[in-house]
């Protein structure tokens, strides 16, 4: 048995069986043999068998341990285990009781039709030489055997925490949906598009309160799912409205490398099967968005830094120069260029120029402009040094990213 798991055992107590992809036993302590000494006197054992499959498909979904008990009262948790963030096998710990589980319900359990292998009192001893376990307890034994299963991963960093993720997304969703189908009964008028949760979404957004804009944001989906329930089309393409209208509300985090770009976010969502990963790419598009707008408000020069920004935001399509927006930051211009730069990450033209690019990006997908008339309104000097300050921020020519975004938001295929 893998050192990881035989650490595991010796430090808890817990004993650990190991399943394959196919969820057989591939591997087990064999000091104890569970399914010979306890299970096969059980009237279930196929029925259990049952179940503890079924809480191997549980976790393998969910990313996260799956404590469940059985009818004689003993205590299991499965964890699963990835490759190439593919499911390929599973650890099982038990070794504890429930501290609450009755000796009665055990009793019950016995099989008489086994007597003459093992004697009642034989079993129930057998049962009772595990030790009881609160709930407490069996919750940290399993987030333990869970970093073992991560650390029997192969090429799956992270796997567990995005599964995890989406699982307690999707349930969110999932709850909210049954309220609907509560409060819609068939035959019922089907709810409108929450564009009032749109708004509320967006405000939440701009303001870095994430969990406020994750919550508006499953109230939204929760009612376009359930109104477009076989139609997953519809719900890709308002998917897609929704990514760019995020990306657009968010600060400067989607425009500083290729793969944090309007079309990067956009290709994902249409290259997407179902409405789990609608959602968790909808969830990761607000974790970044948010995340930026915290770390920028907990820079030391804040204030300066949020009044210059917002007056670059608010004078784009004008001339802008450093001596004036140091003034508005209420700083000189030397010492406002040299803390612009350590605080920002960058100089304050290339931030200029991403901004600009980022304004373009929009006008690019709403306006029927020509892209000499979008260098202009970006105030670009010409149309050749805007192709080319585009194409170094986003990797792709202005006429090329008007193409793929007009076939992403059509749903065509690139």
């Amino acid at each position: 048995m893998n050192n990881t798991v035989m650490v595991y055992m010796n430090a808890t107590g817990s004993r650990v069986q190991v399943y394959d992809n196919k969820f057989k036993i591939i591997e087990q302590n064999n000091e104890y043999d569970l399914e010979k000494n306890i299970c096969s006197y059980c009237e279930n054992i196929s029925i259990c068998r049952g179940i503890h499959s079924n809480a191997i498909q549980k976790t393998v979904n969910s990313g996260k341990p799956c404590i469940y008990q059985c009818e004689a009262g003993l205590m299991f948790w499965a964890c699963p285990v990835y490759k190439e963030s593919k499911f390929s096998g599973a650890l099982r710990g038990h070794g504890y009781l429930n501290e609450l589980a009755d000796i009665s319900v055990r009793e019950s359990k016995y099989n008489a039709g086994l007597k003459e292998l093992v004697s009642k009192e034989e079993f129930l001893n057998r049962i009772s030489s595990f030790p009881t376990a609160s709930m407490e307890k069996i919750k940290s034994l399993a987030e333990i055997l869970l970093l073992c299963a991560k650390s029997l991963s192969v090429g799956s960093e992270n796997f567990h925490e995005i599964l995890r993720a989406r699982y307690d997304q999707q349930t969110a969703i999932n709850t909210l949906i049954s309220e609907l189908n509560e409060k819609h009964k068939k035959g019922s008028p089907l709810p409108d598009y929450p564009l009032d949760k749109e708004r509320l979404l967006i405000s939440s957004l701009r303001e870095g309160k994430k969990e406020e804009a994750k919550k508006q944001l499953n109230d939204l989906l929760s009612v376009l799912i359930f109104a477009n329930k076989n139609n997953f089309k519809y719900i890709q393409l308002r998917a897609l409205e929704l990514t760019a209208l995020l990306i657009r509300a968010g600060t400067n985090t989607f425009i500083n490398g290729k793969n944090d770009s309007v079309i990067y976010y956009l290709h994902l969502i249409q290259e997407t099967k179902t409405q789990e990963e609608i959602v968790g790419i909808l969830h990761d598009i607000i974790d970044k968005i948010t995340d930026q707008i915290i770390s920028y408000q907990g820079i030391p020069h804040a204030l300066a830094i949020r009044k210059a920004d917002i007056y670059i935001r608010e004078n784009l399509t004008k001339k802008l120069s450093l001596s004036k927006i140091a003034k508005v930051a209420g700083l000189t211009p030397p010492y406002f260029s040299t803390i612009f730069k350590v605080e920002m990450g960058e100089n304050l033209s290339k931030y200029i120029s991403r901004l600009r690019v980022e304004k373009a990006s929009e006008m690019l997908i709403e306006r029927n402009l020509s892209i000499s008339e979008i260098a202009v309104a970006c105030c670009f000097g010409d149309q050749s040094w805007f192709s080319k300050t585009f194409k170094s921020i986003t990797g792709i020519s202005p006429g090329k990213y008007r193409d793929q975004s007009n076939k992403l938001l059509a749903g065509t295929p690139l």
